[in-house]
């Protein structure tokens, strides 16, 4: 176990989460919030001497690392991150309570959006501006970002793959380009293109620069973490219609985007995670439409409402128009459905991901066609090409573990008395990076009334959820820390 190269790496991610605090400062101190400014100097200077001290300890690393290394760095890496994250929030009294804070800042990073903060007017605009910016960051990964960027080894390419796939949403990470930090940066400059369009656009619409620059922190990272209390109830139709299509486009595995700067339309209209994406939404969209007429009245209202949350819902993003609660029981079960689909693989989403649902269907085609033919070989093919079979078994251990993980996360959690709609969704929504669930967990509620244990579950969960559970998973398996 190389305990040194984690080490050093933890300690350069707690250094570039500091340096990303200072814009965070810098607003506070502009606007004249003391005690925000306050708060983002001193959590800054605390995480640089931690990461000094890891820095120190850490001298002389060496380069051996493999997949072991990978995943526990990943979950320590994260988990450091918001364990120090969340001090600006407890520092500065918007959120006093450690456990709270902690939750909130699990919740951006995760991208997952759920939030215990019942009055976001009350709030500093510095806290606002950090905890969106969280979104965005945790949306790509801040590993992915040091690959990009940072020279961290600068001979060993097994090093930067062990991260990219312990770290990156989906049942594989390829190399899109020969080297793994060629690729880190082609993912980083794709998400922060489409990030200024997404802004471009919303300025176009009449945001004020402040909203705007939180509002696409929140869309691109699929977070879902507002600036208002009605979230995007209150924007124009212009805004949400913006907002709807970049949604989508986040929730599109960026491999595709770079496939059309390469000009390889073909492979991407072939694509068939992206096909089954485009077909879940627009068959979720009329089915919602059709059942939630009724409470709109005319046709361009119910589109406009049904598109912006079956996009919001399957991408993982969890803003809200309007309170769907209220919606017809048929509707509501469609976006319980999506909630746990998610969106495509090496997107900013959460959820199973489309690429496993993909597999799970052909590998049930597979076994029912060997049940009739025994004999048969059938290999499983996804655009032509031929999955290994450890892809498919890894799918379906995945699969296991995360119905187990949301089995006994719901045993937990039902402690607190809530519904069974409430437990239920909650977890749904937290172990797919979600936002809000149903009943007492909906749109319109926070996660403040859920118990001490219930909360320390759903930043588990959604630490799992987030990075694909195993990361997260090794952390608690002893025999993982030990040397050789």
């Amino acid at each position: 176990m190389n305990y040194k190269m984690m080490g050093r790496l933890d300690a350069l991610i707690l250094a570039v989460e500091a340096v990303f605090m200072l814009p965070a400062f810098l607003i506070s101190l502009f606007r004249g919030e003391q005690g925000a400014a306050q708060s983002f100097l001193v959590s800054m200077g605390i995480i640089l001497a931690i990461a000094g001290i890891l820095a120190l300890l850490s001298r002389n690393a060496k380069r051996d690392f493999y997949a072991r290394e990978g995943l526990i760095c990943v979950g320590t890496s994260w988990l450091l991150m918001s364990l120090l994250g969340c001090l600006p929030l407890v520092f500065s009294g918007a959120v006093p309570n450690y456990i709270d804070a902690l939750f909130e800042m699990v919740s951006g990073f995760t991208t997952t959006g759920s939030s215990i903060i019942p009055d976001l007017d009350v709030i500093p605009k510095g806290i606002i501006y950090w905890r969106s910016f969280s979104n965005w960051l945790g949306g790509m990964g801040v590993l992915v970002f040091l690959l990009a960027i940072v020279p961290v080894s600068g001979r060993s390419e097994g090093f930067t793959m062990h991260l990219l796939r312990a770290e990156s949403p989906g049942p594989d990470v390829g190399k899109l380009v020969p080297r793994m930090r060629e690729t880190a940066a082609v993912l980083y400059l794709s998400y922060l293109a489409l990030s200024v369009i997404n802004l471009i656009f919303l300025l176009v619409g009449g945001m004020p620069v402040f909203d705007a620059v939180c509002t696409m922190f929140s869309t691109a990272g699929t977070g879902g973490f507002g600036i208002y209390n009605d979230s995007f109830a209150g924007f124009s139709p212009y805004i949400q219609i913006v907002t709807t299509v970049f949604m989508l486009l986040f929730g599109i595995n960026f491999s595709c985007y770079y496939l059309i700067l390469l000009r390889k339309f073909r492979s991407v209209f072939r694509d068939e995670e992206l096909r089954l994406y485009v077909g879940i939404v627009i068959a979720s969209i009329l089915l919602i439409a059709w059942n939630v007429y009724s409470l709109y009245g005319n046709l361009a209202d119910t589109l406009r409402h049904s598109a912006f949350q079956v996009s919001s819902i399957i991408t993982t993003t969890g803003f809200m128009t309007t309170d769907f609660d209220l919606w017809p029981t048929f509707s509501k079960a469609i976006l319980l459905f999506l909630m746990a689909i998610g969106a495509c693989a090496g997107s900013t989403g959460g959820g199973l991901k489309c690429a496993r649902l993909l597999l799970l269907m052909k590998s049930l085609r597979r076994n029912v066609s060997q049940i009739l033919r025994p004999k048969k070989v059938k290999v499983i093919r996804v655009n032509d090409k031929a999955i290994d079979e450890r892809i498919i078994a890894n799918t379906g251990a995945y699969f296991f573990v995360y119905v187990a993980i949301m089995v006994v996360s719901f045993f937990i959690v039902s402690l607190d008395g809530f519904s069974i709609t409430t437990s239920f969704s909650a977890v749904l929504s937290a172990l797919n990076n979600i936002g809000p669930g149903l009943d007492a967990a909906g749109p319109t509620c926070n996660f403040s009334e859920f118990g001490i244990a219930s909360k320390l579950v759903l930043i588990v969960d959604m630490l799992a959820g987030r990075l694909e559970i195993f990361p997260i998973l090794v952390l608690f398996l002893p025999h993982a820390w030990k040397r050789g």
